[in-house]
């Protein structure tokens, strides 16, 4: 099994990270902000002590070689000054008296020094100059100082610019690993709840105090929600399922002991009617379960993946031609007036059960040689299916009674389960559609109405007869 991945150790690192950034983005700031500084502050340094030089010399002007003895020896004593603060640079010292060179004491150097942001100072260090002039003893010092600004990228260098962040890292890591860990306890607290709960227990979770986990809990609720609805249908339908099974299988169970009795031995009429109510409880029983399996892939969830779209006319005329046997049987005329093509996208088999359900319901209850219209038109948005027949029909006040699952309409001679319509205005629902009920023709029969409220129309239409 793989190793689960750590959120409080992705937020830990992800907090380390962003340290280092901090860190580096610091250190790079104080790099270049140090190298200006030294640059400056170096520049400042040599004019001064240009400035310093020559006032010396004034003094002892008219002695050239007290002169040098003097230039040579401040710069000695600044040189070993700077080593003992392991001050590296070069410093080059000239002096002219009435314009003849008099004292150099780096002659070994070029004449022109790389100057700062010039292109011989990216191969080499560069160098700052002052100069200083005394007209009235004709002297000109010129000091060149080394700029020494690359110490920063040395190991003393970088240790010291680092040394502050590396040494506070753990005073930073130790608050954040006791925030993180503290953060996440509302998070283990849900699981905490969650896991100590029974199988049974689906009630929904208290709401989180904290925004960022709303979400979560909203989303479990829902979770539970559809779980406990799924329950519920589920016990509903074992129920209904028993409850509506236990009269045709009582009837099997009769008529099964009465052909085995002996007055049915005796009597073949009374055989043949006890073969015939077998046939009939296995019959109703069969129908029975057909039709509480269709009502429950009926009310099922629709799934996340997109439904296929169909020809809905065709589809129509498909189920049009398979309850046509029974229609001719009956004598029953059936007229189907549609649309030339009805593209929609649809579930097949909740769409298959809404169509046999409505028109079987029509054969069934229409008159012997009786006629049922079926049209299908196209709206603006979907399409409308409705289909009259010729029938009893139903009263106003049982509209919508009617779709209440076992619900008969009392004085009701044509048997059934009373799942016909509960389980067409589920199939109906699964499509995207609405099912109404309406007098038909003149006040006679049924009118079944179906709206889609999707699909892709065509405004051709044609008429067709089944």
């Amino acid at each position: 099994m793989d190793k689960q991945s750590s959120l409080f150790r992705r937020l830990m690192l992800g907090f380390s990270g962003v340290i280092a950034l901090v860190a580096l983005a610091g250190f790079t700031y104080v790099a270049f902000e140090a190298k200006a500084t030294q640059r400056n502050r170096t520049a400042s340094e040599n004019a001064a002590h240009t400035r310093e030089l020559l006032l010396h010399l004034m003094e002892i002007a008219d002695q050239p070689e007290r002169m040098r003895r003097a230039a040579a020896m401040l710069e000695s004593v600044r040189k070993e000054m700077f080593r003992e603060l392991d001050y590296h640079s070069r410093v080059r010292l000239k002096v002219w008296k009435d314009g003849a060179l008099l004292y150099n004491s780096l002659p070994d150097l070029p004449e022109v020094l790389p100057a700062p942001g010039s292109a011989a100072a990216r191969h080499a260090n560069a160098w700052v100059s002052a100069v200083e002039r005394d007209a009235t003893h004709g002297l000109v010092v010129e000091r060149s100082h080394e700029v020494d600004d690359e110490w920063m990228l040395s190991f003393s260098g970088v240790s010291f610019l680092l040394s502050s962040t590396i040494f506070s890292l753990p005073l930073l890591l130790l608050p954040a690993w006791l925030i993180v860990g503290i953060g996440l306890r509302p998070l283990r607290s849900i699981a905490d709840e969650i896991e100590a709960r029974s199988v049974s227990d689906l009630t929904a979770l208290p709401d989180s105090d904290y925004r960022e986990l709303s979400p979560l809990v909203m989303a479990i609720n829902r979770l539970m929600t559809r779980l406990s609805q799924r329950i519920e249908r589920e016990h509903e339908f074992l129920t209904d399922a028993a409850h509506e099974l236990k009269t045709p299988l009582a009837a099997i169970q009769i008529n099964a002991h009465l052909l085995l009795s002996r007055s049915a031995a005796e009597s073949p009429e009374r055989s043949a009617e006890a073969g015939q109510g077998l046939r009939d409880g296995v019959a109703r029983a069969t129908h029975m379960v057909h039709q509480l399996l269709a009502f429950e892939r009926a009310r099922a969830e629709p799934g996340a993946e997109p439904l296929p779209q169909t020809d809905l006319c065709g589809f129509v005329r498909s189920r049009l031609a398979s309850a046509a046997p029974l229609a001719v049987q009956r004598g029953i005329d059936i007229e189907f007036q549609s649309e030339a093509s009805c593209a929609m996208a649809m579930h097949v088999e909740s769409m298959a059960a809404l169509l046999d359900n409505l028109i079987s319901n029509a054969i069934k209850y229409s008159p012997e040689s009786g006629k049922i219209h079926v049209r299908l038109a196209a709206l603006e948005q979907g399409y409308r299916l409705t289909i009259a027949d010729q029938g009893p029909g139903i009263a106003q006040a049982l509209h919508r009674k009617v779709f209440e699952r076992f619900y008969r309409v009392p004085g009701q001679e044509q048997s059934g389960s009373g799942l016909g319509l509960a389980i067409a205005e589920r199939a109906a629902e699964r499509n995207e559609g609405t099912i109404t009920l309406a007098a038909g023709d003149d006040g006679k029969g049924l009118t079944v109405t179906v709206d889609f409220e999707s699909g892709v129309r065509s405004p051709i239409s044609t008429r067709a007869g089944a």
